[in-house]
């Protein structure tokens, strides 16, 4: 029987983080499903989903925790198996003058309106042509059954006149 594991893990960046993780997964026949891993003022980031067999996980979780004494600290959670569930996922383009709360007001209005928030990535880079800063935002999105892509560019254009997003192909 297996089991699904998520894992977080943070360290200080440097190389072979990913390796020494991937090995201790794979000393146990583990399956590395899916991940997301970034570098973030100096520090490396990741979130996975682990399938292992039941019978070898307490020994898993163990030498995970032991990858402490190198500075990667990895927290697990109990999952289930994904589902690919037949809902549409709309991938967003969204692009603002940088502010203060940005992400809590694109966020609060997806939850406000029933859409889920897949994934996220963001980040600020400096305007061409100007001294302000530009807030960039790659998003996949569940919306509730009903609404249109359409729809949904119109309600994060409401947030403010500076902010544009655009529907891109997944």
């Amino acid at each position: 029987m297996s089991n699904y594991l998520v894992l977080t893990v943070i360290s200080d960046d440097r190389a072979g983080i990913v390796e020494q993780v991937a090995q201790t997964i794979s000393k146990y026949d583990g399956n590395w499903m899916e991940s997301s891993m970034a570098r973030l003022a100096g520090k490396f980031a990741g979130i996975l989903l682990v399938e292992i067999d039941a019978s070898a996980q307490e020994s898993l979780e163990q030498d995970l925790a032991a990858l402490s004494s190198q500075g990667i600290k990895i927290t697990l959670e109990n999952s289930g198996p994904q589902t690919d569930e037949e809902a549409h996922i709309s991938c967003l383009e969204i692009v603002a003058n940088d502010r203060s709360g940005i992400v809590g007001e694109i966020s609060s209005l997806l939850a406000k309106n029933q859409v889920n928030l897949v994934s996220l990535e963001t980040f600020c880079e400096s305007a061409p042509m100007s001294a302000g800063m530009m807030f960039y935002a790659h998003a996949y999105t569940q919306l509730p059954e009903g609404m249109t892509e359409e729809q949904l560019t119109h309600l994060l254009e409401s947030l403010s006149d500076d902010l544009m997003v655009e529907v891109v192909e997944a």
